[in-house]
């Protein structure tokens, strides 16, 4: 008892410490503008002889063309198959032979690409990308081969896979109303089958210029220097005529969706439900992020303590705005809050719910008291810090990329901790009681198709 006891109280020391220690988090922020409208944001930090190259392109797989869905996906393969000075995976091999990792993404709003490279190697990677930015390989053979790969992978990751669309396509094409937020994001394989190298082509002049593109350099480098191999490398390469973004907006939700299915390779149920969140930058998405961290964050949070600890009805509990395809920063436009949860066939899947809803109504009525909301301050704080550092330092990136993307403002992230400190328990409660009504709320049941023994690695 003495032990806990002490425990107790350091906790209290350390969540007392940090909420009275105010915002402390400073990025160093260096944003400006080329001539052809690509955005520059460079973020010197000397920590270690490394630096990171991210080139963020303003298309994603919310907003393809109504009739290329899966476009998106398949330039992110495309980009690695050569450019005007770069041969099939020269690039791959450009950064790997030098002991740095890359990789690249499709996401709701953007699709990415990034290195992490020695800082002496930090030139010939910003010839790469403006290289294959300007003049992409695109021909008959490369295209038919990404096709082949990007059906291959949506076989091996979702078709053939339990659980493989569960929840992350699944719910946002049951839980949305508007198309560019409700389709099947990895694509419709007769879109991809029916692609023609012209259409090929005009994606990539259309989407993949420097008007709709953001270069971010991280880590440790010489800033005058970067900025003159940007010109030097960047400069050239002409803009675009960009099309009108599409309308993203969704109408109000005001009664509660359902939907299930079986999934022939699933061996144990799951659930999963969502609410639509606030609009990113208001005080109420603040009050979400937090409200988050109460419910669902960590094994101290409310969902984990009732549904794992007290009454065995899952063995975990997975969520978070944006959950699975990025962080409650990397997006813009209308987004989920999504909770995720396997359990036993002995556990009626309405039962689980019916906890689930013991607990959120409980937080919608009484909401969160002070020590609860300064706990989740502190682990939303680490949350941050934990994210700016993931892949070598790739996460700092990944946020002043968005925000210079969608805000045009990188210095936004210098914001962050400032917003959730001005968030207070009674806007908590309103957030609670406005966004976590049943009226706001999608359920999606998986039905396992396939006996057998729970498999722990699924249930992760």
């Amino acid at each position: 008892m003495k032990r806990c006891a002490v425990a107790a109280a350091i906790v209290a020391t350390m969540v007392s410490a940090a909420t009275a220690a105010g915002p402390t988090l400073q990025v160093a922020v260096d944003y400006y503008k080329l001539p052809n409208g690509l955005k520059v944001v460079l973020s010197r930090d000397t920590t270690s002889p490394t630096a990171v190259v991210a080139v963020y392109y303003n298309i994603g797989f919310r907003n393809e063309p109504k009739d290329r869905t899966g476009f998106a996906h398949l330039f992110e393969h495309m980009m690695f198959q050569g450019s005007a000075n770069l041969g099939k995976m020269a690039f791959i091999r450009l950064v790997e032979s030098n002991g740095g990792l890359l990789n690249g993404s499709t996401r709701f709003d953007f699709t990415n690409y990034f290195q992490v490279v020695p800082s002496h190697v930090l030139e010939p990677v910003l010839w790469a990308e403006a290289d294959r930015m300007r003049s992409l390989d695109i021909d008959i053979e490369n295209l038919k081969n990404q096709q082949e790969v990007v059906k291959n992978e949506v076989k091996v990751n979702v078709l053939n896979q339990p659980y493989g669309s569960f929840p992350w396509i699944d719910l946002p094409m049951t839980a949305n109303e508007n198309w560019y937020n409700a389709h099947n994001f990895y694509g419709d394989l007769a879109h991809l089958d029916a692609a023609t190298l012209d259409d090929v082509r005009t994606f990539f002049k259309t989407f993949y210029a420097p008007n709709n593109a953001v270069v971010v350099v991280s880590g440790d480098f010489d800033p005058e220097q970067t900025k003159a191999w940007i010109a030097k490398y960047f400069a050239d390469v002409p803009a675009a005529k960009l099309p009108s973004p599409p309308d993203l907006r969704e109408p109000r939700q005001d009664k509660e969706k359902r939907a299930s299915r079986t999934d022939a390779l699933a061996n144990r149920p799951a659930l999963a439900v969502a609410y639509h969140v606030p609009e990113r930058f208001t005080p109420e998405w603040f009050a979400f992020g937090l409200l988050d961290q109460a419910l669902a964050q960590g094994s101290d949070s409310l969902l984990y303590d009732e549904l794992v600890r007290k009454k065995g009805l899952t063995g975990g509990v997975n969520a978070g705005i944006n959950w699975g395809l990025g962080n409650m920063f990397d997006y813009s436009g209308p987004m989920l809050w999504i909770a995720q949860f396997f359990h036993d066939t002995t556990v009626p899947s309405d039962k689980l719910l019916a906890a689930i809803d013991e607990v959120v109504e409980r937080v919608r009525t009484n909401g969160i008291d002070q020590a609860a909301l300064d706990r989740a301050r502190v682990k939303m704080r680490s949350d941050l810090y934990t994210n700016l550092e993931q892949f070598a330092g790739f996460g700092r990136a990944n946020l002043l990329a968005s925000f210079a993307l969608f805000d045009d403002d990188p210095s936004k992230i210098n914001q962050l901790e400032d917003g959730f400190a001005k968030v207070t328990p009674a806007l908590v409660q309103k957030t609670a009681e406005d966004y976590l009504r049943a009226g706001n709320r999608t359920v999606y049941v998986v039905n396992p198709g396939k006996s057998g023994a729970p498999d722990q690695k699924e249930a992760r």
